[in-house]
């Protein structure tokens, strides 16, 4: 107790490692949103579980690595490193109020956790049956043009018709659903062609909303968004997963599938076709390698035309091979 009064701490035997970590989530995290504080939350769970009734000043080296140990059995290595970065900084920001002498989360190394699952990649012939089967569903141009541009889902979801030139056939990637509206990063803004199939489907979605305002009625809440809900309103992360599924299981692919990795599977077929690394970089607002931080630095940037060339060679649409197959004849 001296050896606290000398330190400085004033710490109350009732203050828990769980006390201490809601402050953190309550007081350590100025200007982030609440789905970031919700998510931080639920990444510790599994460790307050073990460790959040002890006095904080009372919590050690051990503890940490028990708790930790017992979430390794159940989690994947990813999630373990995010609970465990998480615990750190909630214990730092109580050291930082003389809450706690020192920080023994900090001095526990991670441990492996399960195999998390790895991400996939759709064939040429996963995804040619994909669009098949997503041609019956409200998601045919939000899949075919995640697929078939590589842009990321949280950018497709706020994209506005406003960056959407069917004329031209293409589209202006300045927003996403993240917080502020920003893209990933700055690199991720891009303008890009579209192939011919995704024209279409823009097209279709197009037509598919009108009809959707007008069966709405008062009830339509327009956004000037392209994808939305029957009633305009923005599609939601855990509805877009729900819907994607159904289709891919209507594609026979399986339910494991998710969005992201729509553009996965385009940045495989990219490199599959021979397109060099730096060009796909360009295409998927990547920032890895120096073409692409020297491009996306213009303040005009070229409109990138490489990912629907290859596309409308992979994934002609349909009037055309109809004629191509006449001529032949």
């Amino acid at each position: 107790m001296h050896s606290e009064l000398d330190a400085g701490l004033r710490t109350a035997q009732g203050y828990t490692v769980e006390k201490a970590v809601a402050d953190w989530l309550e007081e350590g995290l100025p200007g982030r949103t609440a789905k970031t504080v919700e998510a931080n939350r639920d990444s510790l769970r599994p460790l307050l579980a073990v460790i959040g009734r002890i006095p904080l000043k009372d919590l050690t080296v051990q503890d940490v690595r028990t708790a930790l140990k017992k979430m390794a059995a159940t989690h994947s290595t990813r999630t373990l490193q995010k609970g465990h970065n998480c615990l750190t900084r909630a214990v730092r920001h109580a050291e930082g109020q003389d809450l706690v002498r020192r920080n023994v989360s900090a001095l526990v190394d991670t441990p492996r956790g399960l195999e998390g699952r790895p991400s996939q990649s759709l064939t040429l012939e996963q995804a040619s049956a994909l669009l098949a089967a997503a041609e019956s569903s409200r998601l045919h141009a939000f899949i075919v043009l995640c697929l078939l541009t590589g842009v990321r889902s949280e950018e497709a979801r706020a994209l506005t018709w406003e960056h959407v030139d069917l004329e031209a056939g293409t589209i202006s990637v300045w927003r996403s659903v993240r917080a502020h509206g920003d893209t990933k990063t700055n690199r991720s803004r891009r303008t890009l062609k579209l192939p011919e199939i995704a024209v279409e489907a823009l097209r279709g979605q197009r037509d598919r909303q009108a009809a959707e305002r007008a069966e709405a009625g008062e009830l339509w809440q327009e956004h000037g968004l392209v994808f939305t809900t029957s009633v305009g309103t923005e599609y939601e992360s855990h509805n877009l997963r729900r819907d994607f599924r159904r289709v891919t299981a209507a594609a026979g692919l399986g339910a494991r599938w998710v969005p992201k990795e729509l553009r996965t599977s385009f940045v495989s077929m990219m490199s599959y076709q021979g397109v060099p690394v730096e060009e796909i970089a360009r295409l998927a607002g990547h920032s890895s390698s120096r073409t692409t931080e020297v491009i996306y630095r213009r303040e005009l940037r070229p409109v990138i035309t490489t990912g629907a060339e290859v596309m409308d060679q992979i994934f002609r649409p349909k009037q055309r091979r109809t004629s191509t197959a006449t001529t032949a004849g």
